[in-house]
C-alpha cells in the first residue's frame, strides 16, 4: 500500500510541472495573438501585367492590348 502512495508522490510534481507549463504556453499564445500570420492581399489582375510589363516579360505592345482587354 505503501509503494502505491509513494509512486504518487513522485508523479504528482510532475503533472503540477507539466500544467503550468501548458498554462504559460497558452498565455504566452493569447498575449502574442495566436499564430494567425495576417490575410495576404491577392494582387489584381492589372496589377500583375503591370509588374509583368516592368520586369519585362511582355513588351509595350503586349501590355497595351491585354491592358485594353482587362477594361
Amino acid at each position: 500500500m505503501m509503494d502505491g502512495m509513494m509512486g504518487w508522490m513522485l508523479v504528482w510534481p510532475l503533472l503540477v510541472l507539466v500544467g503550468l507549463i501548458l498554462l504559460g504556453y497558452v498565455a504566452f499564445r493569447l498575449v502574442r495573438g495566436g499564430a494567425t500570420a495576417p490575410p495576404r492581399s491577392v494582387p489584381s489582375a492589372r496589377q500583375i501585367l503591370d509588374e509583368r510589363f516592368a520586369r519585362g516579360e511582355i513588351d509595350e505592345q503586349q501590355y497595351r492590348q491585354m491592358r485594353d482587354e482587362l477594361q
